[in-house]
């Protein structure tokens, strides 16, 4: 039988695990008789221990390898083709330094949030489930609706980055297809709309796994899929350069008056287009909204922070090495040209098989990266709407649903309607708003600050005890004082190139 949901758990009667579908009868308590042998109660301890976590939960099976194919699959996302433009906007003294910047803040207070998975002690205090829990439990009050909202805010925006990205990337196979057959002379302008609704399709099937925990197959091949396209784009800006027999790019970026797609450079335009590529920086390295949800996957011993710090310098060693050259190497092979989507914006054209292939990797990292996102989103509402209509057969009760060579599958009927409600929802705004780099730019600074940094910093300062005034404290805050700054910054950058884009926009007819 296929796992069930963790958010219609299991009861655990005469010490057995009774596997029931309706959420009602589980929080039923049944009497249960005196147990007349005095070693029955010792070997009912013994036995849960080994299936169960001292939350009550079936073991957890994660591993310091899983752990970081999640964060490498949820950082090495789309935001990684657009770090040739990002970095073409701050030149290359700028461009190199402000993401190594970034990559040590996101490793500092990734450390931090980790030693948060457990309020009060982080080897035996009580578990948090999610990054809401965990600010639930250590700050409470309404920090914790702010921070609700803002995350599974900045996880609905994720998921139409990604659809706008998945979008693109089919729709440049077609293209590059399309170059190759006519040897350059026919533009092939074409429509991403249905290469939306497709990529929405596929999500609504993926998107009825039950559960968090068991899409880690779907990560680990994300992963894979992650660092082919991103070999094969550092392996053709490696090309390029040969090919142009040197490096482009200047050390402060684009120059005042370079002719773009949406008209010339201007000073103004020099100063948001910088702030927009902090923004895409931002976007490349978040991942701390699923950070926690990542540790609940974990085993233990040893403490699950000691694993989760582990496998974050790794995950954020290989991604720095790899935005660092993808990025670098895109800017030095196109210079000002720099395209927002490194694979799509057909500054490469050959071999176009080799196009294929990368952007074929990316829509199947996508497919994953959309699911480890999603995930934790679909629990909260699915839980909350248990809590609240637990009467309810619509939204609680489970039928058994066998699928050939598979298993039985438990199938809620709710959870079916309201995640593909969510995936149409999701598609019809990319249709909506197809402006990849201006999406990615917004969606990093909107998350940046208060889920990267600014809960993570207050968490660890109340759980730690950390006094006010202090070098420690005065340390911290300032650091999240300057993240705040950089946020706003990348905010406003963003918002003015998508009112730019807006310009000549007309919905549902975006043609690339």
């Amino acid at each position: 039988m296929l796992p069930r949901s963790r958010t219609l758990p299991a009861r655990i009667y005469h010490g057995e695990v009774e596997e029931r579908h309706d959420v009602r009868h589980y929080f039923q308590v049944d009497i249960q008789p005196k147990h007349q042998k005095e070693t029955e109660p010792t070997n009912l301890q013994t036995n849960y221990s080994k299936c169960f976590d001292d939350d009550g939960r079936l073991k957890r099976t994660g591993t310091f390898w899983t752990a970081t194919s999640h964060i490498i699959t949820a950082v090495i996302g789309s935001g990684v083709l657009s770090l040739a433009w990002a970095i073409g906007q701050l030149g290359w003294v700028a461009g190199p330094t402000v993401m190594i910047l970034f990559a040590f803040v996101i490793l500092y207070t990734s450390n931090l949030l980790s030693q948060c998975y457990r309020t009060g002690d982080p080897v035996n205090g009580p578990r948090n489930y999610t990054y809401m829990e965990a600010v639930k439990g250590i700050l409470g009050g309404k920090k914790v609706k702010v921070c609700g909202l803002i995350q599974y805010l900045n996880l609905f925006g994720v998921a139409i980055g990604y659809t706008i990205a998945a979008s693109v990337s089919m729709l440049a196979i077609k293209r590059s297809n399309c170059f190759h057959k006519s040897h350059r002379r026919d533009p092939c302008h074409m429509s991403s709309n249905g290469y939306m609704i497709a990529f929405g399709v596929t999500e609504i099937l993926f998107s009825q796994i039950p559960d968090f925990d068991q899409v880690w197959w779907l990560s680990i091949v994300a992963a894979i899929m992650s660092f082919t396209y991103s070999t094969i784009g550092l392996v053709l800006g490696i090309a390029k350069v040969a090919e142009n027999k040197g490096f482009k790019g200047s050390l402060t970026g684009i120059s005042i008056g370079t002719v773009t797609h949406v008209g010339t450079v201007t000073s103004t335009q020099k100063l948001w287009r910088s702030l927009q590529a902090l923004g895409a920086i931002a976007f490349a390295y978040s991942f701390s909204i699923i950070l926690i949800e990542i540790q609940d996957t974990i085993k233990s011993p040893p403490a699950e922070h000691k694993t989760m710090k582990k496998a974050s310098i790794l995950s954020i060693a290989i991604t720095t090495v790899f935005y660092l050259l993808c990025g670098c190497m895109g800017y030095a092979a196109f210079g000002d040209d720099a395209p927002g989507n490194l694979l799509t914006g057909f500054g490469f054209f050959d071999p176009y098989w080799l196009l294929d292939i990368a952007n074929a990797a990316i829509v199947i990292h996508l497919v994953g990266a959309y699911q480890v996102y999603c995930q934790p989103l679909f629990a909260f509402v699915e839980k909350w709407s248990a809590k609240k209509w637990s009467k309810s057969n619509f939204v609680t009760a489970e039928h058994d649903i066998p699928i050939p060579f598979v298993g039985v599958y438990q199938l809620n009927v709710f959870r079916v309607v309201w995640r593909t409600i969510f995936v149409i929802l999701t598609t019809i705004i990319a249709m909506l708003l197809p402006f990849f780099n201006d999406v990615v730019g917004l969606l990093g600074a909107l998350g940046f600050w208060p889920l990267t940094v600014y809960f993570p910093i207050e968490m660890y300062i109340k759980q730690k005890q950390i006094g006010r005034w202090t070098k420690q404290w005065i340390g911290l805050e300032m650091l999240s004082a300057a993240c705040l700054f950089v946020s706003i910054g990348a905010a406003v950058g963003s918002i003015a190139g998508v009112v730019l884009d807006l310009k000549t926009y007309k919905p549902f007819k975006t043609i690339y």
